[in-house]
């Protein structure tokens, strides 16, 4: 299984923890393995969270890919001024702690615009999340308009790792970025793009079809 790079420290600390229980428990026995035990858990799920999945599926430019794995959360048509400057389609979804965290990108294209927004935790299924939560967007000018996509820390999410830079080639289902412990990713889109997903539908990044264009 292969591990992101970030979730390096995380699993060697997990690790440590739990040979330091077991060391405790095999000197003393009695109730001081139980430190062990309730640990365990935790130190299996850490690198479970980081795993970072060769993703396969089909791509074209007529196409967008979902970004992230989780759950839609948001189908709408609403008015995005970054980047877009206009009305979009969003479509969000919804990462809990047992997804995969990495994200990739939906489409083809060229970086254009990023900008990092500071802000507040909320849970990342609320609607305000978007525009209240420290976030990361990018912006990419592709074959079919430009794609905003926006990486939304959530409740527990400290973290948001975002790969490329303005003016950098990307390609659809390429790694993007990753976030920790939780959290959003929003893919807003142009109002020609078909969307294929309903609320409630489990996705998987770099995989599931969001939407599409007429070929």
């Amino acid at each position: 299984m292969k591990i992101a790079a970030e979730g390096f420290p995380f699993v060697a600390i997990g690790l440590g923890v739990l040979v330091i229980a077991g060391f405790f428990g095999l000197r003393t026995g009695g109730w001081f393995w139980a430190p062990f035990v309730l640990w365990l858990p935790i130190a299996v799920w850490i690198p479970l969270f980081f795993r970072d999945p060769q993703r396969l599926g089909d791509r074209g430019d007529h196409l967008a890919i979902s970004p992230a794995d989780g759950k839609i959360v948001v189908v709408d048509t609403v008015d995005m001024p970054d980047f877009i400057e206009g009305k979009a389609i969003q479509i969000s979804v919804f990462m809990n702690v047992f997804n995969v965290h990495v994200n990739r990108y939906p489409v083809n294209g060229t970086v254009r615009y990023r900008q990092y927004e500071p802000g507040k935790f909320f849970n990342a299924t609320l609607d305000k999340a978007s525009e209240q939560n420290e976030r990361m967007s990018l912006g990419i000018e592709s074959p079919r308009g430009r794609v905003l996509v926006r990486q939304i820390a959530g409740l527990v999410a400290r973290r948001i790792v975002t790969d490329h830079h303005v003016d950098e080639t990307v390609s659809q289902g390429e790694r993007l970025g990753l976030i920790r412990f939780g959290s959003r990713v929003d893919t807003f889109l142009p109002l020609d793009a078909q969307p294929k997903v309903s609320v409630g539908e489990k996705v998987h990044a770099g995989v599931t079809v969001l939407a599409e264009w007429d070929r």
